[in-house]
C-alpha cells in the first residue's frame, strides 16, 4: 500500500536503500529500516545497477493513448445516431456491448464495455432508459379517460351506493 508521500519523497526512499545496500546492509534490513516492501528494495537495487541515480527518479505517466482517431470517433458519433437497427441489431436500444461489437467491427479496435461507457461520454452522448410505453398506446384516450372517468370513479357515486350488508359496529356482532 503506497502512503501519501510525494514524487521527490520516494526518490530520496529509493536513494537512501541504495546507499544502505552499498554500505553493506542486506535487503531485509533496508526493506525493514525503511518500512517498504521487499521486492520494492530488489527492483531499487536492480535498476541502481542497470541506470544508475537516473533510474531511480520517478517517471512521468503516460497519457492514456486513444485508439481511435478523431475521423473514427465521428463516424462512430454517426454510426450511433443512426440507431443500432441500422447497424443490423434486432431492437432500437443501444448497449455498451453492442457499440463495443460495433466499434471492434467497423474499426478493428476492441474496448471493454465498461470504457466505451466513459468514451461515449466524451463524445457527448448520456445513459438513456428507453421509456417502458406500449406501442398501441392511445394518449387522446388515456387524456380523456383522466379527466372524465377518474374524477368519477375516484370521488364514486354517492347515489348509487348501497349499504353494507354486514356491520362493523362491534354491538352488533353480539347482538344475535
Amino acid at each position: 500500500m503506497r502512503t501519501s508521500h510525494t514524487a521527490v519523497d520516494r526518490m530520496v526512499l529509493r536513494r537512501v536503500a541504495v546507499e544502505l545496500l552499498q554500505d553493506g546492509s542486506t535487503q531485509v534490513d533496508v526493506a525493514e529500516r525503511l518500512g517498504v516492501s521487499l521486492s520494492s528494495v530488489k527492483r531499487w537495487k536492480q535498476a541502481f545497477a542497470n541506470g544508475g541515480v537516473a533510474a531511480l527518479a520517478p517517471k512521468k505517466p503516460k497519457p492514456p493513448s486513444r485508439r481511435l482517431s478523431e475521423d473514427q470517433c465521428h463516424l462512430l458519433c454517426d454510426i450511433i445516431v443512426a440507431g443500432p437497427l441500422a447497424s443490423g441489431f434486432a431492437t432500437d436500444l443501444w448497449t455498451c456491448p453492442r457499440i463495443a461489437e460495433v466499434v471492434r467491427r467497423e474499426f478493428g479496435v476492441s474496448y471493454h464495455p465498461d470504457h466505451l461507457g466513459r468514451i461515449l461520454h466524451l463524445l457527448g452522448f448520456s445513459p438513456q432508459k428507453p421509456q417502458r410505453r406500449a406501442r398501441e398506446r392511445d394518449e387522446v384516450a388515456i387524456a380523456r379517460w383522466r379527466e372524465q372517468d377518474w374524477p368519477r370513479i375516484k370521488k364514486g357515486d354517492v347515489a348509487g351506493k348501497l349499504p353494507s350488508s354486514f356491520s362493523t359496529r362491534v354491538a352488533s356482532a353480539f347482538s344475535h
